[in-house]
């Protein structure tokens, strides 16, 4: 048997595995620090992150629902000077490679955080075109293929690190997003965000959520990432990074083989703290018993 190699690469970027975490569902870092040992991880995405900070939306802003979670936080967040003093110095104790997902309510906010970022101790930049739990910027951005390439290459001009596009499912066609994407400069995409949704309180005949409306994320919604993710992943020529309803290693295979490079763990992580080692382990497992020696191998093995 091959020699077992984990590593991939984003736009130059070597990870020592596959497997991050999905941005706003493990802060960041620190909040999972007991539980997870950060070395272990290819990388952490942080919690999105504005130029000023957001209080994001009213409560209640979770509920669960069968096989998944609704949420409408509104990308809460303490802004950019926070991360850059506290969040990241932190992140660089460990080795993993640090991503930031950045938010904006316009375009020119969105080039400021990334400019702002410019000179921290970042690997790469996650454009959040995708949040459904905003009104202004997020998916307004992420539902339009000219809008996303616009934003895209307004962003890319200014940034100094890699740039992933990460896209929102909530559109009738999202290859023709991701093209935006592409053409804008994006190094990279994250797909899916959340799908949206509703839950009603039968007994008080009201939303459960205050904001009526949210992002359902976990394995309910699993077969849409991995379709879109097999979509887009024959239309594209760039490193794609799946993400939707990954429980464990077999999940974060089924992405692979759909064509993803790289695969975030997210709704899991709030059922159990430690399910980003638990896929990493999972792969692993996964590799060793059918011999494959690399995650490309995984990648390029999906037969019809």
């Amino acid at each position: 048997m091959n020699k077992l190699n984990m590593k991939i690469n984003i736009a130059g970027i070597e990870l020592k595995n596959p497997v991050m975490t999905a941005s706003g569902t493990f802060g960041s870092g620190k909040e999972y620090s007991d539980y997870v040992d950060l070395n272990r991880l290819g990388a952490v995405v942080v919690k999105g992150i504005s130029m000023k900070p957001w209080k994001g939306n009213s409560s209640p802003r979770i509920a669960e629902t069968y096989g998944g979670m609704l949420n409408s936080v509104g990308l809460q967040n303490p802004g950019i000077e926070v991360l850059i003093k506290e969040d990241i110095p932190f992140l660089r104790q460990y080795d993993t490679k640090i991503i930031v997902n950045i938010a904006g309510k316009t375009v020119e906010e969105y080039c400021q955080v990334a400019e702002r970022l410019g000179e921290a101790d970042i690997d790469m930049i996650e454009l959040n075109i995708s949040c459904p739990n905003v009104k202004e910027g997020g998916v307004c951005f992420g539902t339009d293929p000219f809008m996303a390439e616009h934003v895209t290459k307004a962003v890319k001009k200014v940034a100094k690190q890699p740039l992933i596009v990460k896209l929102t499912p909530n559109v009738t066609d999202i290859v023709s997003i991701a093209k935006g994407a592409v053409a804008g400069g994006a190094d990279a995409l994250s797909m899916i965000n959340t799908l949206l949704g509703m839950a009603i309180d039968i007994n008080k005949r009201k939303p459960i959520l205050a904001n009526i409306v949210g992002g359902l994320s976990g394995p309910a919604i699993k077969p849409v990432a991995i379709r879109m993710v097999h979509e887009v992943a024959k239309a594209v020529d760039v490193p794609i990074i799946g993400m939707g309803g990954i429980m464990n290693g077999d999940d974060a295979i089924e992405f692979m083989l759909a064509g993803a490079t790289g695969v975030a763990v997210g709704m899991a992580n709030f059922t159990s703290p430690t399910a980003t080692i638990e896929v990493v382990d999972g792969i692993e497992k996964y590799m060793k018993k059918h011999g494959f020696s690399s995650i490309d191998e995984i990648r390029k093995s999906l037969q019809y």
